[in-house]
Parts: structure tokens; C-alpha cells; sequence
């Protein structure tokens, strides 16, 4: 028989918030909602969690029913309670981000997701839920992170010029930085590693870098802090 509660419980879900990187603009990918409530609205991809899987399983779940997307860099975020949030029941949400390489993955909408595109962060449309409030929260800590972690280059595809790196930490933190004190503080941190191709096309050729995430991973276990 199952067990009963004197006192009504909370319903719980994960929400996501997804971002890449593209033509030197910060991205976060959003669904179409295919049902009430907020249908035709935008919103983070999310969801309920079943009651067989953690919070952490039910977020790449449903990141990979409503987008497509396996396999990509995700990290708890914070949890998400206010009474009224869904107008539906009371529920709580365990808000998570996620780090892709656009190049490198495909995005398509399912399950009760109508479309799935990608916004530049700088013009997004209005946001179903409190959704909004989640994906300032997670471009907060992306921020903060960007500067102390190497998750950057989550972002970027696996061979990058400086100026790619640049362009993406630019868009980030939403300021222009010192091109040459910028570089000069990369590369003194010694972990890209300088490829024998360089970049074919218009203009100059530039160098190809790749991140070198073994000797990060050595480098911590000396003691070695990222701070950018």
C-alpha cells in the first residue's frame, strides 16, 4: 500500500540553460513550448523529474529529448522555489547550465518542444515562466567562472585562433579587452598548445591553439590556479 503525507508535496523539475558560441556572439538555445501552459511561448528546455532518476539524469534527459544535445559540459546552477512560478502547481526547479560547441552538435526540437533555435543574449525574446531570472543567474555565474576555470573552451571548437578566444571572452563579460595584455596573459599561462596549421581564407593567416587539458588537470593537482 502505498505511503500517504499529511502534507501536500511540491512538484520538482529541471530547467536548462544552454550556451554557445557563434560569429563572435554569446548564444543560449531555447524551445518553443508545444503545450500550456505559455504554449508558442519560448523557454529554457526542461522539465519533470521522474521519480526513478536523480536531478542530474532528468537534466540530460531532457536536454536530449527536447534538443538533441548528449554528451555536453553541465553543472548545476541553484534551485529555483518562489510559490508561484508555475502556474500550473507548486513546483521547484533545479536550474542547471550547459556549455556546447555549436560545430559540433545538432539541435533539434522533440518531445513537447515546437522548435529549438538558438538567441544571441543581447536580443532575446520574452520568456515563459521565471526563466528570465534563471538565465541571468547562469550568465552570472558563467561570468565569474570564465575567469577562474578554463570552461571556455567548452565553448569553442577544438582548434581556435587568440582572437577567437578573445572574441568569446569579450562577448562574456559584455567588455572589450587589451588585445596584447590579453594574449600576453593566455599564453603565460602555458596551457595551449600551438598547432602546425594555421587559419586559410581572407586576410592574414593567424596560429591555431588547442587547449591542452591534461596539463591543466597536472597543473591543479601541483597546485596551479586558472585566473584570467
Amino acid at each position: 500500500m502505498p505511503h500517504t503525507y499529511e502534507y501536500p508535496r511540491a512538484a520538482l523539475t529541471v530547467d536548462c540553460v544552454v550556451f554557445g558560441f557563434d560569429e563572435d556572439e554569446l548564444k543560449v538555445l531555447l524551445i518553443e513550448r508545444a503545450l500550456a501552459p505559455f504554449k508558442g511561448r519560448w523557454a529554457l528546455p526542461g522539465g519533470f523529474v521522474h521519480v526513478t532518476e536523480t536531478v542530474d539524469a532528468a537534466a540530460r534527459r531532457e536536454l536530449a529529448e527536447e534538443t538533441g544535445l548528449t554528451g555536453v559540459f553541465l553543472e548545476q546552477l541553484y534551485t529555483f522555489g518562489e510559490v508561484n512560478r508555475d502556474p500550473r502547481e507548486r513546483v521547484v526547479s533545479v536550474a542547471y547550465y550547459a556549455l556546447v560547441k555549436l560545430a559540433a552538435h545538432e539541435t533539434k526540437a522533440a518531445t513537447d518542444a515546437a522548435d529549438a533555435r538558438w538567441f544571441p543574449v543581447s536580443d532575446l525574446p520574452d520568456l515563459a515562466f521565471d526563466h528570465a531570472a534563471i538565465l541571468e543567474s547562469a550568465l552570472t555565474r558563467l561570468r565569474s567562472k570564465l575567469r577562474w576555470q578554463p570552461v571556455g573552451f567548452e565553448l569553442l571548437p577544438e582548434r581556435f585562433t587568440l582572437s577567437q578566444l578573445q572574441h568569446l571572452y569579450e562577448a562574456v563579460l559584455g567588455t572589450p579587452l587589451d588585445k596584447r595584455n590579453f594574449r600576453k596573459r593566455v599564453l603565460a599561462l602555458d596551457l595551449l598548445a600551438p598547432l602546425k596549421s594555421k587559419t586559410t581564407g581572407p586576410g592574414r593567416p593567424a596560429q591555431l591553439f588547442r587547449f591542452d587539458p591534461d596539463k591543466y588537470t597536472h597543473l591543479t593537482k601541483r597546485g596551479f590556479h586558472f585566473e584570467l
